[in-house]
């Protein structure tokens, strides 16, 4: 195990990889359905929409294989107490950290590399048995495939939870896929640990909500609710990079599904977390939703 917050860089394997055939987009990282070139589309459909982008230099599609070759790796960091960090190193993807929750019922990976080696996989298994898999929207399936087949217990693969609005967007189908709506407690035998789907950045965007090693309670937001720079605000977005804000209507929305829950700390998708030191995260989601729609519906104009 590493310190906290110190990145543990993992040594590649010298044998050939299992994986090394699997294509993905070189921009968002997610794993296609086609197993050679000619059977994929003309450009990747979850970067042609308008929350993400095409390269200007047009699709590009890669492999595991070659993202290994050019030095991608796995880093994990342990958040706080059973809450790890997986970031991809020299690999593809929009900077996300996918985040593995160790519980006495079985792990949790919520939002998933764009990235798999067996080296990864020999860490992630070292945190204890995976028990189920979960994105918080299409940008960040990854490789969920292969994760779930890598880890695969007594039962066969991984359960890989994906949300009934958002299933259309998958580009490679999970064996072990598990569509659900509403809300949902992915870990048998753990109800501590649920998942809901307040949408906003995708119709069914999901959050997973986890009490944490000391009971205080843990969010994990995805982009549902994005950290700002300035931690004392959250703030809510169709997309990050086209700068595109939610209605101050969906940012109140979303607030108001997020009171079912007790959290003092959320994780979004990237480093961003509110309410460490000092806790207080829900209370920052819901003066940021106000304040969003203040300025989201006119009511700040005269500061313009």
């Amino acid at each position: 195990m590493t310190n906290p917050g110190q990145p543990a860089a993992l040594s590649e394997p010298s044998d050939p990889e299992l994986w090394d055939g699997l294509i993905l987009c070189a921009t968002c990282g997610v794993e296609q359905a086609a197993a050679h070139p000619e059977g994929l589309p003309a450009v990747c459909t979850i970067c042609a929409d308008d929350r993400q982008w095409i390269p200007a230099g047009g699709q590009r599609w890669t492999t595991v294989g070659e993202l290994r070759d050019a030095g991608a790796g796995l880093e994990v960091a342990e958040l706080e107490p059973d809450l790890w960090a997986l970031r991809v190193r020299a690999g593809v993807g929009i900077g996300q950290h996918a985040k593995v929750v160790v519980t006495p019922a079985g792990n949790l990976m919520v939002d998933v590399p764009t990235y798999i080696d067996a080296a990864a996989v020999q860490h992630v298994r070292g945190l204890g048995p995976l028990a189920g898999i979960i994105a918080s929207h299409p940008h960040m399936y990854g490789v969920q495939s292969a994760w779930s087949e890598a880890l695969a217990g007594p039962e066969g693969p991984v359960p890989v939870y994906v949300s009934e609005p958002d299933v259309g967007w998958l580009a490679r189908r999970p064996v072990a896929v598990h569509v659900w709506s509403g809300s949902l407690s992915p870990l048998a035998g753990l109800p501590g640990v649920s998942a809901s789907q307040p949408g906003g950045h995708f119709p069914g965007s999901v959050v997973v909500h986890w009490p944490g090693r000391d009971g205080a309670g843990v969010l994990l937001a995805g982009d549902t609710v994005g950290v700002a720079r300035d931690r004392r605000w959250a703030t809510f977005m169709r997309s990050f990079p086209n700068y595109l804000p939610l209605s101050g209507a969906v940012a109140e929305r979303i607030a108001a599904h997020l009171d079912r829950y007790r959290y003092e700390r959320l994780y979004d998708n990237f480093s961003g977390v509110l309410g460490v030191p000092g806790g207080g995260a829900s209370r920052v989601v819901r003066r940021s939703a106000s304040r969003h729609a203040d300025w989201a519906e006119g009511r700040m104009d005269h500061l313009t």
